[in-house]
């Protein structure tokens, strides 16, 4: 069970690190090459910044100025990433205490406990990530594929497939860490009575009382007594 549980916290931690880098990252939509007249340049664009970027390596970011100007969708992908790594990191905090491999948490039933409430938390923390990329993907899309759009069309960036990964891994993790105490509570506690140590004397007189005497009588007459 141990086992399990240190894989779970791995796929949670590197779940959290994907969810922080594609909350930073500004490649959460790109230009589309095959609608680009220059094809040696493109812009990228993130939550919070958007950027320019040549052949030749130099590219220029410009954070976004004020946030009553910008799109609904966007404030709402970086409330979700932000829960979700607010959320990440509380979970990883409670995934330490819930682990047997840890002194702190109490008895193994309130640290089982507390390990299924790190998946839960873990569980959400990966469904806000997937909402939020999926909520990108989506209006990327159908900007996309709309013949009535007319201004710059965009693909999907890498920080869309970090964050997808990132919340499966967090998803994964989670549910083994609910499993975790089913798994505790399935298993029954044996108890081991301790007896004191034998004394090699009273085993030996034991094994010599346990066999019995084979040997056969002597009858004596009267004149060996004379």
């Amino acid at each position: 069970m141990l086992g399990i549980q240190i894989i779970a916290f791995i796929f949670c931690f590197c779940g959290l690190g994907a969810a922080i880098a594609a909350t930073a990252s500004n490649e959460w939509k790109v230009t589309s090459r095959a609608s680009s007249v220059i094809t040696a340049t493109w812009v990228f664009q993130g939550l919070w910044m958007n950027c320019a970027g040549n052949a030749l390596g130099a590219f220029h970011c410009r954070p976004h100025l004020t946030i009553f100007k910008v799109e609904g969708y966007i404030q709402a992908c970086r409330g979700l990433m932000i829960s979700a790594v607010c959320l990440g990191f509380f979970g990883a905090i409670f995934g330490l205490v819930g682990m047997k491999c840890t002194k702190v948490g109490g008895s193994d039933q309130t640290k089982a406990k507390i390990a299924c409430l790190a998946g839960l938390i873990f569980i959400l923390s990966g469904l806000c990530s997937m909402t939020s990329c999926s909520l990108y993907a989506n209006r990327i899309t159908s900007e996309f594929f709309d013949p009535s759009f007319v201004a710059q069309k965009y693909e999907l960036g890498a920080a869309l497939f970090i964050g997808w990964a990132g919340a499966s891994l967090c998803i994964i993790g989670g549910s083994i860490f609910c499993f975790s105490i089913a798994e505790n509570s399935n298993s029954p506690r044996r108890g081991y009575a301790y007896n004191g140590a034998t004394s090699v004397m009273s085993a030996r007189t034991k094994v010599q009382n346990s066999i019995p005497d084979k040997t056969t009588p002597k009858h004596f007459d009267k004149n060996a007594y004379v």
